[in-house]
């Protein structure tokens, strides 16, 4: 089988445009139930008892479904302040450096939080409406290590363009 990029880009651009649906999708979710709780709460001294529980959960999964989206452009908050004064050689290095650190860190973040779940699942606890508390949580290691994997080949990508070719 030939090796086509245009599979590759295609398949990004499927995931880029589930990534935005999710992201979306639970924004819409949350302003909904927070306006509904509003209103309840206002007009008949009532309210979904776990509406607050879900609401909560939804601030965690867009905030971490966010920092997925801005990882696969490389957009994350970032102090570059030092950077811009850098000659270009040593901005390269420390541009590849950041990238490493970044896939690192947040390799270490999606292995502690993957075990941070799966000790959720061995409590048994519930969060909400009979939901689990680890199904909620489940997104902190997905996220961490999706951004992970994009800052591991961000920095392949940055090694290979700027490292010189060997004869």
């Amino acid at each position: 089988m030939p090796n086509n990029p245009r599979v590759g880009h295609t398949l990004a651009l499927a995931l880029r445009r589930l990534e935005d649906m999710i992201l979306i999708s639970l924004l819409l979710i949350m302003i909904t139930m927070a306006v509904l709780q509003i209103f309840l709460r206002n007009f008949f001294d009532s309210g979904i008892v776990w509406g607050d529980s879900l609401v909560r959960v939804l601030v965690l999964w867009i905030g971490l479904i966010g920092a997925m989206v801005a990882s696969r452009t490389d957009n994350h908050i970032s102090i570059d302040v030092i950077s811009r004064y850098l000659p270009s050689r040593i901005k390269r290095v420390t541009g590849f450096l950041v990238h490493v650190f970044a896939a690192v860190v947040t390799a270490l973040m999606a292995w502690f939080s993957l075990r941070f779940v799966r000790m959720e699942m061995a409590d048994n606890l519930i969060a909400f409406a009979n939901v689990p508390a680890w199904v909620c949580e489940s997104i902190i290691p997905v996220a961490f290590g999706v951004i992970s994997l994009r800052y591991t080949l961000f920095s392949i990508k940055f090694f290979v363009r700027y490292n010189p070719k060997k004869p």
